[in-house]
């Protein structure tokens, strides 16, 4: 079994807290990252209709053994450039999704990208509601989505999101979703949470609580995301850095070094802006 704690989402759901993430990683990679992963502890697997990488993940996964409960597996409905999503578009997309990775149901699935301008994530949300009763997919959430684009999806459809997975990392805190999300019960999910290797983990301080812990700056930083709690998926092909990534719970941060972490928070983003991003 593997080590890793769990959060318990707001419809009861128990997901870990760390997870394996896909993204960029081709689909005939996909297989073998992820079953090294799997053997490595993970139970979380994190990929993306964008990503096609669904069937070498999916493949993973009934290879390990591993019983089905045991997993958890999250996958988004893409934002495609020509669709505004309806209804029976969304749920067409949520069919081929599990088709691809060979399962019954969908632990958790998120509409990748708010896209404001198209105004059609509430339709989304809608679907993704009813996804949810059916058993088909046992939690629904968002990514990239900001506090007003959640107050809407709440106050027009009475849908809480489970989770929310947004960019964030030491040098993006995103303090104010955060707060967001805990006062209305919503996960926080860090994507790229080592900053994508541009720069983040060259900061000085991180290097010296590396050599205070004894542990590696990416260690550190992963450590953080889990003290303040983030549910964070790092992503590597590497098999010594998907062990590595996973081997954080041996250590803690004290009151000083989560507070030198939090002072190297500028509000880069790595990735678009939620509110003017579209695939068009």
């Amino acid at each position: 079994m593997s080590s890793v704690p769990n959060v318990t989402l707001n419809n009861g759901v128990k997901m870990p807290q760390l997870g394996f993430g896909v993204w960029q990683v081709p689909d005939d990679e996909a297989e073998r990252a992820v079953a090294l992963a799997l053997r490595a502890g993970y139970r979380s697997v994190d990929t993306a209709a964008i990503y096609e990488n669904e069937e070498g993940t999916g493949k993973a996964l009934a290879a390990s053994g591993l019983p089905r409960e045991e997993l958890f597996v999250t996958t988004k409905l893409w934002n495609s450039a020509s669709e505004t999503w309806t209804r029976d578009s969304v749920l067409r997309e949520f069919d081929a999704s599990l088709a691809r990775l060979g399962l019954d149901y969908i632990d958790l699935y998120l509409v990748h990208w708010p896209r404001p301008m198209r105004d059609d994530y509430l339709t989304v949300l809608r679907t993704f509601d009813e996804l949810h009763r059916s058993g088909r997919a046992r939690a629904i959430g968002v990514s990239n989505f900001k506090p007003a684009h959640l107050r809407r999806v709440i106050d027009e459809t009475g849908v809480v999101p489970s989770l929310n997975q947004i960019e964030l990392h030491p040098h993006l805190a995103q303090a104010e979703t955060r707060a967001f999300h805990a006062e209305h019960g919503i996960a926080t999910e860090a994507w790229s949470p080592l900053g994508q290797g541009k720069g983040l983990l060259e900061e000085p301080v991180l290097a010296r609580l590396a050599e205070k812990h004894g542990r590696t700056p990416a260690q550190v930083v992963l450590r953080w995301h889990l003290q303040i709690g983030n549910v964070v998926i790092p992503k590597s092909v590497t098999p010594a850095r998907i062990e590595e990534n996973i081997d954080v719970f041996g250590f803690e941060l004290d009151a000083g070094d989560l507070a030198e972490i939090a002072a190297l928070d500028s509000g880069t983003r790595l990735g678009p802006d939620p509110d003017t991003f579209d695939w068009s």
